[in-house]
């Protein structure tokens, strides 16, 4: 066990003026396997990086340990994959390697096969094996869980079960709660670290900011009356004053005098107090505001049908023999491994260029939504995307106010937003169009947990027509009324 100890970290990238963090004091035991929250475009990855040494910065990070990152950068994604974990931990032997790789439920053979061939969640498994044989190493896992499906994550959350001496940067609340033992979380105005997994860590927390809550509402009260208490003095000593003029005993009336500026004083000192008090609280409060969105009715029941649909992806078919029907009121949950053809399916229904076989049947005069899963498109400002996609500007900002944007990100270019960001503006579009039916295709990818909440409250509320893919188990859960396995 030894201590990474950080001390007045202060830092701002050079080209903004925002400060990223102000003074920053954090204790960290190595031994800890430590979640690390907040919202998107708070600092997560900033401070990963900086403890990397990434970037220049004043105050300072002491550490006894080397450590690594994860997602490892792979430069040559067609060399083997054995040569690729032989250079992120040289010292392992091959045995190591393959006992890493087996409590990860993976197959040998992926050792021997190029690393572009391999599956998402194998490439995140093999990674994360390798890494981990890096002995004394501090790990910074940041993100693991996107594009994993359901049972990979699983895997994910079990193998880090076991493991200690980590940061792992996620959204996914049941994954946290899987493989954590501490909570690191990065709110408004302050880093704290609280021992237990991400539920113990938000019933704290929502517990701390109804006492604040409470304690404010008293404090408001306390001010009002001392404020009213302050003016009734100053009129009274405004008043004895005035009766010094021709009283025959001016002592006595300026002694009275004395008392009640006295006494006014000690009003403005305790008034003063609560305001002191009352600015100390509220500081972390996470506002989540309502959204909402306009579904629109369709004339008929069924939206969409499926009949004996194979999906084909370079020639290999990926999902065959697909038979179902969108019907309103449906939130249909596709469900399966990667590489199984979910968001094939999406692209197909969205007229993409997907090759298939099949009788896809589409409603006449439907019209679709869809949030797409990568977010690399997006350039330039969110002027020019409202534009482009011919929006609501004042509809779509104000979505984005309510998913934590502050207004000083509207001018900058979206390639400086967070990957959460990105897929917030995604989302924010899907929220400003009116739709028979919306198509979302990994929507929580990099989205804070606030969010998610958020959102999961606005389909509940509205209860659109959906077809999604979605491997957060609560989001699933919660919003699911159908499951297509493939």
């Amino acid at each position: 066990m030894s201590i990474i100890k950080i001390e007045n970290l202060t830092f701002s990238y050079p080209s903004s003026y925002d400060t990223i963090f102000d003074n920053v004091n954090l204790v960290i035991d190595t031994d800890w396997k430590l979640g690390f929250i907040g919202r998107n475009g708070r600092g997560k990855t900033t401070l990963l990086h900086l403890l990397l040494k990434k970037y220049e910065y004043r105050g300072k990070i002491i550490s006894s340990v080397p450590f690594d990152y994860f997602p490892y950068p792979v430069d040559n994604k067609k060399r083997m994959t054995y040569d690729i974990l032989q250079e992120i931990s040289p010292l392992a032997e091959e045995w190591e390697i393959i006992r890493e790789l087996s409590y990860l439920d993976v197959k040998i053979d992926v050792l021997y096969r190029s690393f572009e061939t391999l599956s998402h969640g194998e490439q995140t498994k093999v990674l994360l094996a390798a890494l981990f044989l890096n002995q004394h190493h501090f790990l910074l896992i940041d993100e693991p869980t996107n594009h994993l499906d359901k049972d990979a994550r699983e895997k994910v959350a079990a193998y880090l079960k076991k493991k200690k001496g980590f940061i792992l940067v996620s959204h996914d609340r049941q994954f946290l709660d899987s493989c954590v033992d501490h909570i690191l979380s990065l709110n408004r105005s302050n880093i704290e670290v609280q021992s237990g997994n991400f539920s113990s860590w938000i019933i704290n927390f929502e517990q701390q900011q109804n006492l604040e809550l409470e304690q404010n509402k008293q404090l408001k009260k306390d001010i009002r009356r001392l404020q009213t208490a302050a003016r009734r003095s100053s009129i009274w000593s405004d008043k004895v004053e005035a009766s010094k003029i021709g009283a025959p005993d001016k002592g006595f009336v300026g002694h009275k005098a004395a008392k009640m500026m006295k006494r006014s004083k000690s009003i403005e000192a305790r008034q003063q107090q609560a305001i002191e008090q009352k600015s100390s609280l509220l500081k972390n409060v996470e506002t989540a505001e309502p959204l909402k969105m306009k579904v629109l009715e369709y004339h008929k029941n069924t939206l969409i049908s499926f009949s004996d649909v194979c999906i084909f992806y370079d020639g290999t078919p990926i999902a065959k023999d697909i038979t179902f029907t969108i019907q309103h009121g449906d939130r249909i949950l596709l469900d399966g491994k990667n590489g199984s053809g979910k968001s094939s399916i999406l692209k197909a229904i969205c007229n993409t260029s997907i090759a298939h076989i099949g009788t896809i049947t589409l409603g006449s005069g439907l019209i679709i939504s869809y949030v797409p899963q990568d977010t690399s498109h997006l350039i330039g400002t969110l002027a020019d995307f409202i534009s482009k996609h011919h929006l609501n500007e004042q509809l779509l900002k104000a979505i984005l106010r309510k998913l934590d944007f502050e207004r000083s990100q509207f001018d900058k270019d979206m390639q400086t937003f967070s990957q959460g960001q990105k897929k917030k503006v995604l989302i924010a579009k899907s929220l400003c169009e009116e739709a028979h039916l919306y198509v979302w295709d990994e929507p929580l990818n990099f989205i804070d947990m606030y969010s998610r909440m958020q959102i999961e409250q606005l389909i509940l509320a509205f209860s659109p027509t959906m077809l999604f893919v979605e491997h957060d188990s609560a989001f699933q859960d919660a919003i699911a009324t159908k499951v297509i396995k493939l």
